[in-house]
């Protein structure tokens, strides 16, 4: 508004979206993913969103397959949950073209499509996760981000729209550039190789969530 249209500064207030924290708070991650079912040894990355191409989900594909075929014995217990629409519908497009890509890639035994979940169960997933990643091709604010930073959930996104404001590099999270399967899969390797670090930008985006 001050660049292109002269306004005052003085006159401008933003005014971000906020999350419920008291909805949206930190589990112990082994908690979590016993209500999920999940086994203690096996470490989650996920992705919450619409399943439209605008979300960049064949870009964490193809991260994680390039992971798979580079360190098959890293991602031994490594999955992509896929939380949103409905993997039993054929009439979402995006969908049909995403479960292409995995048997194409070879790794159905990585990548688990989970459908739509209620609000209320999504705070268990992100503290179940190791790491939220959302590969956006262009997001307006990011509030599946701003969730997880709340559940004490560090958050690898892509550096466009407001997920590079949202997600501070190297504080909460990592950017990464738009579509580049490389380095997305770079910046997961890290935070699963380096839990003290996952844990510490967990406790930072926790606190800066409370900002929200």
């Amino acid at each position: 508004m001050v660049e292109w249209y002269g306004a005052d500064p003085d006159k401008i207030v933003v005014i971000p979206p906020g999350v419920d924290t008291q909805g949206f708070h930190p589990h112990e991650q082994e908690e979590a993913k016993s209500r999920l079912g999940v086994k203690p040894c096996e470490r989650m990355v996920l992705f919450v969103g619409r399943i439209e191409p605008l979300k960049g989900v064949d870009t964490l594909m193809r991260a994680m397959a390039l992971l798979a075929y580079d360190c098959p014995t890293f991602v031994s217990n490594l999955c992509v949950a896929i939380i949103g629409g409905d993997p039993n519908t054929t009439e979402n497009e995006e969908m049909e073209r995403l479960k292409a890509i995995r048997a194409e890639l070879g790794i159905a035994d990585f990548v688990t499509f989970l459908g739509a979940h209620d609000q209320d169960k999504l705070h268990h997933y992100y503290s179940a996760a190791e790491m939220v990643v959302m590969p956006s091709h262009y997001e307006s604010f990011g509030m599946v981000a701003l969730e997880a930073m709340a559940c004490g959930t560090p958050v690898i996104a892509s550096e466009v729209g407001g997920l590079a404001h949202l997600v501070r590099d190297g504080e909460t999270g990592f950017h990464v550039p738009n579509g580049d399967p490389a380095a997305l899969a770079k910046a997961m390797a890290r935070l699963v190789r380096e839990p003290g670090l996952r844990d510490r930008l967990g406790q930072q985006a926790f606190r800066y969530a409370q900002e929200y």
